[in-house]
């Protein structure tokens, strides 16, 4: 008895087309090996709700388990060439194992001989296919950038909104129970000097509710709905804002405002200057983490911020929590000694900076020659490995493998020469702000909000470990010099 393995494929655009589905396919390759005397011993499947990644992987199954078994098949089953291959690289793969593994490649709703006018035949209809492919998708992109052009959204409305039917169109229209729930947002925020987290607890207080399963707006969502341009009339595209058809939600006043008082900032969930991981446990290793309380007082409620190791409860581990004053306190100490008040010494320390950054440029130079070089060698080699794949002298797989190591390479070496050029273009003048800025870090501070002292903090710090009660700054350069205060009887004063 024959054996055969097979595989059926549709899409929904196809199926609605023409008229057959994966059941019909199906039916036709079981027919088939039963008039052939023999069987189908395995049946691949690629639905119309397969992922890309999937269909490659089912593909890509089929290709293998043909190749392992050649000796024991008979054929490879296929309703339509297209329904075999939707472009010509996977064709090509399919003709391999034929004239490889002697495994013939058959369609059987469209015969052809094992000929070379069999075979260019087969080759003119899997041509057809991969054009209709390219074709389809080219289609799809030129349709969606027109419907932007035109003022529509492409996908899913924003919260306030809900898509809509009108004549066979697609539509938006302001949603009437959730759009007055956005403009409460943006109401409250520009008018009432609230936080996000404030919001929240307000809207929920309010029974202003985001969606049944989830009735309190997270913090998250609030940020997202704020920074949203498609509630003053635009649509976003690749990246891009388009001017839409919708009606806005939010008047420009208000949404200039908001955005003044967000301050441009990404949002992050916790908002704690020393949370995320920021300060590493001397005892265990784990990041400090921070909580709020509230206590009552004569004036009222009282927020207070503590931060404690992860593993706080952990057995044997220290019961050490610090207010984000005492915290607060020990940073502006940092600063305090980073301070130079004589004026001869803050003007030698400018010219060491200078003279250390000629010697780094010069330094990012050769480096960035030797990083070019080496990606030159990797070009060449990329251009030597198509024209072996050209000439069919080296396998499919070897190809693809070979090819993405050299691209990894070559990506790898162009950020390595980015980074190189940023360290080159760090001249005196960056040096000498980067002073400049330790001499005021303590006004800086006492006036800057959670996002312009997490900045500060990455700016002078590498990373900071908290021993007892006590905070251990690792500084970056130039800092760690105006730190440690190293000391030599040959400098001028106490100052190396």
């Amino acid at each position: 008895m024959k054996r055969f393995v097979g595989l059926a494929r549709v899409s929904s655009r196809e199926q609605e087309r023409e008229g057959f589905s994966l059941a019909v396919q199906e039916d036709a390759l079981h027919r088939f090996a039963e008039r052939e005397g023999g069987e189908l011993v395995r049946l691949f499947k690629i639905a119309e709700t397969a992922s890309k990644s999937d269909e490659r992987k089912t593909f890509k199954e089929l290709i293998a388990s043909a190749k392992k078994n050649a000796a024991e098949l008979d054929g490879i089953l296929f309703y339509k060439v297209d329904r075999a291959a939707g472009n010509l690289f996977d064709y090509v793969e399919l003709e391999r194992i034929e004239s490889d593994y002697c495994v013939p490649f058959i369609s059987v709703s469209q015969p052809t001989e094992n000929t070379p006018a069999g075979r260019m035949m087969r080759r003119t209809l899997a041509n057809m296919a991969s054009f209709f492919t390219e074709q389809q998708s080219l289609d799809v992109r030129e349709g969606l950038a027109r419907r932007v052009q035109e003022g529509w959204f492409i996908g899913l409305a924003p919260y306030g909104y809900r898509n809509i039917r009108v004549d066979g169109r697609g539509v938006v229209e302001i949603a009437p129970e959730d759009a007055p729930k956005v403009r409460s947002i943006f109401d409250y925020y520009a008018h009432l000097n609230l936080t996000l987290d404030d919001l929240s607890r307000r809207l929920y207080d309010e029974g202003i509710y985001y969606m049944p399963s989830q009735p309190k707006f997270s913090t998250a969502t609030l940020h997202y709905i704020l920074t949203n341009r498609a509630y003053i009339g635009e649509i976003k595209h690749k990246g891009q804002w388009y001017a839409g058809k919708h009606e806005p939600l939010v008047d420009r006043g208000t949404w200039d405002r908001v955005q003044i008082l967000l301050g441009g900032h990404v949002y992050h969930s916790h908002e704690m200057t020393y949370g995320g991981e920021l300060i590493e446990c001397g005892h265990c290793g784990h990041p400090l983490s921070g909580e709020r309380k509230f206590k009552k007082t004569k004036k009222g409620l009282r927020e207070y911020t503590y931060y404690r190791c992860a593993r706080y409860n952990a057995p044997d581990h220290p019961r050490i929590r610090l207010t984000e004053s005492d915290l607060d306190r020990q940073i502006l100490a940092l600063f305090d000694r980073m301070r130079i008040e004589d004026e001869e010494v803050r003007e030698w320390f400018v010219k060491v900076l200078r003279a250390r950054t000629k010697d780094d440029q010069e330094r990012s130079r050769q480096q960035r020659a030797d990083l070019e070089t080496q990606l030159s060698k990797v070009i060449a080699q990329q251009d030597r490995l198509l024209n072996l794949r050209l000439l069919e002298e080296i396998e499919a797989d070897t190809f693809a493998a070979k090819q993405t190591e050299l691209r990894d390479r070559a990506a790898k070496l162009k950020v390595q020469i980015d980074a190189t050029d940023r360290s080159h273009d760090e001249n005196a003048d960056i040096a000498v702000k980067a002073f400049e800025l330790s001499q005021n870090l303590r006004t800086k501070w006492v006036t800057a909000d959670f996002a312009a002292k997490r900045r500060i903090l990455e700016i002078c710090c590498l990373n900071l470990r908290l021993d007892d009660v006590t905070l251990y700054p690792t500084m970056r350069k130039p800092f760690d010099v105006l730190v440690e205060r190293l000391i030599s009887a040959e400098s001028r004063g106490d100052w190396i």
